[in-house]
């Protein structure tokens, strides 16, 4: 018989590096973002049937869309199996992606499978928050046994 413990203790870690990663990121970015006098940015991504991907990127400085600078910044990554976390470069737009894949992992694991979820990611960076808006859906199915 197989003993799961220890693939549980590696997806927990795996989960806690992930965290890690996510805020050091999210300081990355928004220290870009304020650099680059970006105020808002927007980030749409639908997924259904096992596939799923960030669909729009865009980036606002005040009400007016801007393209975003060549800007390269910084990232830590996590990796199955180990606790440590690696250094990646990215363009900032890509690294905008990159922690919205990793906190959609965090909180809506398997977003992407059977009927799918869409939503959008708002990033103040006045505020120094991102919020996010979740789309899930399902096939309900509803059924009534009737004895007379």
């Amino acid at each position: 018989m197989n003993d799961p413990d220890p693939a549980f203790a590696s997806y927990d870690h795996c989960r806690e590096a992930l965290r890690k990663a996510s805020q050091s990121n999210k300081t990355a970015v928004f220290d870009a973002l304020a650099a680059a006098n970006i105020t808002q940015v927007l980030v749409e991504f639908d997924g259904v049937g096992d596939s799923g991907q960030v669909e729009t990127v865009t980036a606002f400085r005040g009400k007016v869309q801007i393209a975003f600078p060549s800007t390269t910044i910084a990232l830590q990554q996590a990796s199955w199996g180990s606790t440590e976390l690696r250094c990646i470069e990215e363009k900032l737009s890509q690294a905008i992606e990159t922690l919205c894949y990793d906190y959609l992992e965090e909180t809506h694991d398997g977003w992407e499978n059977n009927d799918g979820a869409f939503g959008e990611f708002s990033f103040s960076v006045e505020e120094r928050e991102i919020e996010l808006e979740f789309h899930d859906r399902y096939t309900a199915t509803l059924t009534e046994n009737h004895t007379f």
